[in-house]
């Protein structure tokens, strides 16, 4: 079977056709002219050019295009003729799907070619916030739109992307005031450099127990997960939430094998919300948003904050500034503080990373001493 490949053409004038292909556009030109030097000149091309297109599409596709009758003009042959009828009935049938994509590339593009927009790609920890933080963003205002594009995933895999260059920022969160002996200080100390990167503040936010409407079986703490044995949903390895929930764990003096069901997770805190909605599950920890939002309990059991973490080299960049802008608008933090269990924190403000992540301690410079005078 041939496969079809699709390519498009950026330019000031493209025309209006919604896909352009050489070899239908040839057959349409001999069939209408009735020989490759008629079909050359409406075209406006050699004739060289397009025998020798012809001869290779004859060679690629197995098949002859262009018939000759002796004293006739060429004709379509059967083949090229059904090539012809395949490629119109596709246009037709497909004519809505590929206004639409057509219409979406024009639109992608044309952020390209506005000073006024900007774009900053993401790496980020799954939050509703930065969700809804996205849609407002992409709302044109008097400095012009900025489009996040956001890819959630875990806080580590985040840290990682940036470090590696295949984002702009990225987006983890930790308690506040994590203890230096902390999982979280383990985890994040190794990818975070003082001097390399800069945070970004942006939120404080709940974490707790997902569980039924009403709490019917009264679980509080992670101590009545463990001791009453009921159905738990965790998050992946390599999420912040994990490392959260491992700490916690650590500061009841439990392990993951107390809580049944530790080892089976849902990708993001929407998926854990809806597995206990579903009955899949008891409880699952997670943020209050998810929660609220099916209709469920919700215990919580700290508050954290999100950060926005770049590299020191990006933050006077445009979209980077445009993003720090944005986030400390009054209209934004009015919105971000509207949602169940968030609160705007030192919202696009450059942080003290040893104040945000204390197991960083800088030793204060000694001060010059005079000699002794004599």
């Amino acid at each position: 079977m041939h496969r079809v490949q699709l390519h498009y053409t950026l330019s000031r004038n493209a025309g209006d056709a919604q896909i352009r292909n050489p070899l239908p556009e040839l057959l349409q030109a001999v069939a209408e002219e009735g020989s490759i030097s008629g079909a050359a000149r409406a075209l406006q091309l050699s004739y060289r050019h397009v025998w020798g297109a012809l001869k290779r599409w004859e060679e690629q596709l197995g098949g002859e295009l262009i018939i000759w009758g002796k004293g006739q003009s060429a004709q379509l042959s059967e083949f090229g003729a059904k090539l012809l009828w395949a490629e119109r009935q596709a246009q037709a049938r497909l004519a809505p799907q590929i206004a639409a994509l057509h219409a979406d590339l024009e639109r992608a593009f044309a952020v390209a070619f506005d000073d006024q927009a900007h774009v900053l790609t993401m790496y980020a920890s799954h939050d509703d916030a930065l969700a809804a933080l996205r849609a407002y963003a992409a709302t044109p205002g008097e400095t012009g739109a900025l489009h996040l594009d956001i890819r959630f995933t875990g806080s580590v895999d985040a840290i990682r992307a940036l470090n590696e260059g295949r984002c702009t920022m990225a987006g983890f969160h930790t308690r506040e005031a994590p203890a230096a002996d902390s999982l979280a200080a383990r985890t994040y100390k190794p990818l975070l450099r003082p001097g390399r990167h800069k945070i970004i503040g942006f939120a404080q936010r709940t974490q707790g127990l997902i569980v039924a409407r009403g709490n019917p079986l009264g679980l509080q703490t992670l101590a009545d997960v463990a001791c009453q044995g009921v159905r738990f949903v965790n998050r992946p390895l390599g999420t912040g939430t994990r490392v959260l929930l491992d700490d916690l764990l650590a500061q009841s003096d439990l392990g993951p094998g107390d809580l049944q069901g530790y080892e089976r997770h849902e990708p993001s805190h929407t998926a854990v919300a809806q597995a206990v909605a579903a009955g899949a599950a008891d409880v699952g920890i997670g943020i209050e948003l998810a929660a609220h939002a099916r209709g469920l309990g919700f215990v919580p059991l700290v508050q954290e904050r999100y950060h926005l973490a770049c590299l020191k080299s990006t933050l006077e960049q445009p979209a980077t500034q445009a993003l720090r802008d944005l986030l400390q608008t009054p209209a934004w933090q009015a919105q971000m503080a509207a949602l169940p269990g968030y609160a705007p924190m030192h919202c696009g403000e450059v942080l003290s990373m040893s104040a945000v992540l204390p197991w960083w301690q800088f030793a204060q410079p000694k001060r010059s001493q005079r000699p002794p005078a004599f």
